[in-house]
């Protein structure tokens, strides 16, 4: 490092960072530059670790980067520019054709990642026999649903894309999807903003920016009201807030209890400074999703733990009141102090829960987070295996139950159902047949998993009128 003394150090540098894994062991992954600050006495740098997620990005000191491995930006070869207006590249249909060409590619190699090689069958509405083989030897048979009627695309463009077929995202529905647009990400929001939230008797550390007002990003600890959310810049503004504040569950209606467990259900319209405050405080742990301060379009569902003080936030998710797209789920969060403890997968159950109410089969919308599919993944398999060892023969012979038959009982749409299928790696081909095969492994690990999930949704205790919501004329 003395040797390299010299070298200054500037925003889009790579180098290695030193740092701890999972098992406290060192390791100098690669890292770029983000931003750098003078402090008395050292510089601070700020690092995204290649390949890592953003919730691991941190201030680090020098002593951490290994110069003798520095990386300069590189520098943009310049282009030729059109109609002499600087930074305008001359287009050319060949160009054109060939960037079509990479994000229609890009776009089903996402789909086919996520929902796998059968996901055109089910859309285009082939019939596939599957049977699958039991713990105890018995052949029982998967018949997927018979074709429908396939719904309409709008505008010509694939009915689970959200953007153009450019890659210039098309204007933004009546109904207001979260999914966040990347292409407007800057140094500034690539970077955490706040350093602490205290929240009741949690302290919380955020992964992500959240656009907080500017003022109260140099604090080092934001405090929120655990009841109302409302977000104070000192203990002393908070204390003062509590003695004022009448709130000790969230605004809106109560629609589930068990035990110390509440749902409540809230109208973004109805609800709109709470509403408002619930995204900036989910935007701290959810990076691809976006924040509209435009609640009006929106539910949301807010888990709480109910003690002698009140009920106190766990998670929520929220959904659009009316979406094209089948979505029963746009955003949902677990809080980090209740994280790995069954509140995300009971969050998930309730969604389901609600779309069984409401008679329809449902979907998240997409992209999911890293968390979010595997807790999603998780869900889907314990569902849907659930149900196929339960199945009973009759009269002898092999039970049979359709795709359809799943996905009205668990409300999963179907690509989910057959995504999982694929994810858990059931299907063979087998004499001319799909063959799902379960294996003792998997009816094994299903029942230890199914033991470890003391959480559940009682449905007697859901009290849930669904409103039609195509009929009012402003939600």
């Amino acid at each position: 490092q003395s040797a390299a003394r010299g070298v200054e150090i500037i925003e889009g540098c790579r180098l290695p960072v030193l740092r701890k894994n999972q098992e406290n062991e060192d390791e100098w992954p690669l890292a770029e530059i983000l931003s750098v600050k003078d402090i008395p006495g050292r510089k601070l740098y700020y690092v995204h670790y290649i390949d890592f997620n953003k919730r691991l990005d941190e201030w680090v000191t020098p002593d951490r980067l290994d110069m003798k491995k520095l990386q300069f930006p590189k520098k943009e070869a310049k282009t030729p520019t059109k109609n002499g207006l600087p930074g305008s590249r001359p287009s050319s249909p060949e160009r054109d054709v060939v960037r079509m060409l990479f994000l229609e590619y890009k776009y089903r190699e996402y789909v086919e990642s996520l929902l796998g090689f059968f996901f055109f069958k089910v859309k285009t509405g082939l019939i596939l026999p599957f049977f699958f083989f039991w713990k105890n030897g018995t052949t029982r048979r998967l018949i997927p649903s018979q074709p429908g009627r396939k719904r309409k695309n709008c505008g010509g463009t694939d009915e689970d894309s959200q953007d153009s077929s450019d890659g210039i995202p098309s204007a933004p529905r009546m109904t207001g999807s979260l999914v966040s647009d990347r292409s407007h990400d800057d140094i500034v929001t690539r970077m955490k903003n706040i350093d602490c939230i205290e929240l009741g008797r949690h302290r919380l550390k955020p992964w992500y920016f959240s656009p907080y007002p500017q003022e109260l990003t140099t604090l080092p600890i934001l405090y929120l009201c655990e009841f109302c959310l409302k977000y104070l810049k000192s203990l002393k503004c908070l204390q003062r807030h509590l003695t004022k504040c009448n709130l000790r569950h969230p605004p809106g209606n109560e629609i589930y209890r068990k035990g110390t467990i509440s749902f409540f259900e809230i109208d973004g319209r109805k609800n709109k400074t709470y509403s408002q405050n619930l995204c900036l405080l989910a935007k701290c742990f959810l990076d691809h999703k976006t924040l509209y301060y435009d609640t009006d379009p929106f539910l949301f569902y807010v888990m709480t733990e109910y003690d002698s003080k009140g009920f106190h936030i766990v998670g929520y998710f929220s959904k659009e009141k009316e979406s094209t797209e089948d979505y029963n789920v746009a955003c949902i969060l677990t809080l980090p102090p209740y994280q790995r403890r069954g509140y995300g997968k009971l969050l998930i159950e309730f969604s389901y829960e609600l779309s069984k109410v409401e008679g329809k089969t449902g979907t998240p919308e997409k992209p999911l987070s890293d968390l979010g599919l595997l807790s999603y993944r998780s869900y889907w398999s314990q569902t849907i295996l659930e149900i196929l060892m339960n199945l009973k023969s009759e009269n002898g012979e092999r039970p049979q139950i359709t795709i359809n038959e799943i996905s009205e009982i668990t409300s999963v749409k179907k690509e989910d159902v057959i995504s999982t299928l694929q994810y858990l790696n059931l299907i063979n081909y087998y004499k001319g047949q799909y063959i799902l095969n379960l294996s003792e492994d998997i009816v094994e690990g299903h029942e230890r998993a199914m033991q470890k999930r003391h959480l559940r949704i009682d449905p007697k205790c859901l009290h849930f009128t669904p409103k039609d919501w195509s009929k009012r004329g402003k939600w």
